[in-house]
């Protein structure tokens, strides 16, 4: 099980990520927009520099859903190894069969 703050702080970032993401993306597109004056371009980076960090989608870390676990993730289940062994000897996903030899 993961630190609690962690989960959390992973939570408030994703969160920022949702508020921000519209006015991200429209800065981002003035600034590539190369017919654009030179000045307004860059007031648009600035003002993108001015958002928080933690906004920025790259700061996000995928956990496993259960856990919390930050390791070791399947992006298709949204949990970790350990967690999908585990649901998948207690059979909860389907298809899935765990093999021994």
């Amino acid at each position: 099980m993961a630190k609690k703050s962690m989960i959390e702080r992973e939570k408030k970032r994703q969160k920022l990520v949702d508020q921000y993401a519209a006015r991200r993306t429209a800065l981002k597109a003035i600034i590539s927009d190369q017919s654009k004056p030179v000045e307004e371009r860059f007031k648009a980076s600035l003002k993108l520099a001015q958002l928080p960090r933690n906004s920025s989608a790259t700061r996000l870390h995928n956990r496993c859903q259960l856990t919390g676990r930050p390791h070791a993730y399947y992006r298709k289940l949204k949990v970790s190894r350990i967690m999908l062994r585990e649901l998948g000897s207690n059979g909860e996903i389907p298809g899935l069969v765990k093999s021994s030899w």
